[in-house]
């Protein structure tokens, strides 16, 4: 501990190092949301907490805003838990290894957490603080965000007075949030027809891609590890004769797969590993400018009987990686440059008895979200699979009579002598299940700058989460 000494404001970071040495990884809540309630009874503060372990932490207004209405400031408590082939972490049970690299913070192997441990932090400093000035808060810290929001879906929005929300969860300085998207999981199933057949084993990883969020980075053409893998599948079909025993990429629906497995068995091992070389530095020299760290290993292992995916199934799963859509499917015709509409084949798992397509889908409007899930789900039926869709969000629409918006602006310039600008996001924020529960509530969402949040190269700036925590004890300070 005590490796963020020294980095200002002093509180918000001891409280960022403390959150970050608790695991808190998505459906891994209870020790996080423990040690949120322990926070509040050693204040005095009153806090409620629900069967989703979402806690809610209350503080009265100083003197002089007795009479000023509440204001809700809210963060997730789960963190996407990523690390490198090296890393030996258990995200069960092991907090992150921080570091400090001039001006950022981040973490020896692993996500950085800072997505949404830093709003966290932030809102833990105010409600620790005696000396700002602020309405009545109420401190929302919801759990299971990345996996489908299923925190804030859960909470008793009942409890909340407050009109006026921010939210925490943007990650690019001088940016106000206004908008976001809605969103949905569907998953695939095809079952996994096997047989047993001899050949010489072969395991092949693509590794060293990109990746990232599947909200955030969805159109900046990184390349997606699973659907490379279908792409090379393809090819090889049409060249080699092989058994095709897994195919795996990816762990969260909601980030874009940098690494995936595969193996195969053939009968053919010198022709195969020939072409699969000559086939996968034609891709390397292509993506070279976009993914110039991709790589790919080839490993040679022993003649063995194991148990193959049948024929069928091999060309069906092998169809569906490459024909399937995936990555941008609209852009938005009202606000230019926005994203309106988009999937993300996520996880990519083969098991015993089935094979599981996992896609995150993304959308600022609903009946496009719908019709994408209609699209999916008549290319399952074509193909025999089983589907479903699940964790829908709705979307956060933008509002143009937003005081809070206002306040922002005006506390921004104040403070850095230029205008903030404001945009919609493909993302989905919490946000959205907000605004569908609470009435009128005027909400913003803010955030100091991260950088390739998801994944193992996720870095805080110490100087934007500084600038961003003045300026929100500014805004409060004006809620009057």
């Amino acid at each position: 501990m005590n490796k963020l000494k020294g980095l200002e404001p002093q509180r918000v970071f001891e409280f960022f190092e403390e959150i970050s040495g608790i695991p808190r990884g998505s459906g891994n809540m209870k020790k996080i949301a423990d040690y949120c309630v322990s926070f509040a009874e050693k204040r005095g503060l009153k806090y409620l907490r629900d069967e989703a372990d979402n806690v809610v932490i209350f503080k009265d207004a100083t003197k002089g805003y007795e009479n000023a209405d509440a204001v809700i400031l809210q963060g997730h408590l789960d963190m996407v838990c990523q690390k490198t082939e090296e890393s030996e972490i258990d995200f069960l049970s092991d907090g992150l290894d921080l570091f400090v690299d001039g001006d950022f913070i981040k973490a020896n192997g692993t996500t950085l957490g800072a997505d949404n441990g830093i709003a966290v932090a932030m809102v833990l400093a105010i409600l620790d603080s005696e000396d700002l000035s602020h309405p009545a808060l109420e401190a929302v810290f919801t759990t299971d965000e990345e996996i489908g929001m299923i925190g804030a879906l859960k909470l008793d929005m009942s409890y909340l007075k407050g009109k006026k929300m921010i939210n925490l969860d943007a990650e690019e300085d001088g940016i106000l949030t206004v908008s976001c998207a809605g969103g949905s999981d569907f998953v695939i199933t095809a079952p996994s027809g096997r047989k047993e057949e001899k050949g010489t084993f072969l395991g092949i990883i693509f590794r060293g891609l990109k990746g990232g969020h599947s909200g955030v980075e969805i159109h900046d053409g990184r390349v997606n590890a699973d659907i490379l893998a279908g792409r090379f599948l393809n090819h090889m079909k049409n060249c080699v004769n092989f058994d095709l025993i897994s195919v795996d990429g990816g762990d969260k629906g909601n980030a874009i797969p940098n690494v995936c497995k595969l193996s195969v068995l053939t009968k053919n091992k010198n022709s195969f590993v020939n072409e699969a070389e000559k086939y996968l530095d034609i891709i390397k020299k292509e993506l070279s400018e976009r993914e110039p760290s991709f790589e790919y290993l080839i490993n040679i292992g022993e003649e063995k009987t194991v148990s193959v995916l049948t024929e069928e199934t091999k060309n069906k799963i092998i169809f569906a990686l490459v024909s399937a859509p995936n990555g941008v499917a609209e852009m938005s015709k009202e606000i230019e440059g926005l994203v309106e509409t988009s999937l993300n084949l996520g996880i990519l798992k083969t098991e015993e008895e089935k094979i599981t397509l996992h896609f995150t889908l993304r959308s600022n409007k609903k009946s496009a979200l719908i019709f994408l899930e209609e699209k999916l789900g008549a290319f399952s039926d074509y193909l025999d699979f089983e589907s479903e869709s699940f964790g829908h969000y709705p979307p956060w629409e933008y509002k143009d009579n937003s005081s809070l918006q206002q306040i922002y602006k005006e506390c921004f310039t104040e403070q850095n002598g230029y205008e903030p600008r404001l945009e919609a996001i493909h993302a989905g924020l919490e946000c959205g299940v907000f605004a569908s529960a609470i009435e009128n509530l005027d909400c913003v969402a803010l955030g100091p700058a991260l950088w390739d949040v998801h994944t193992v190269n996720e870095k805080l700036s110490v100087s934007s989460t500084e600038r961003t925590f003045k300026l929100v004890v500014k805004i409060l300070e004006k809620c009057i």
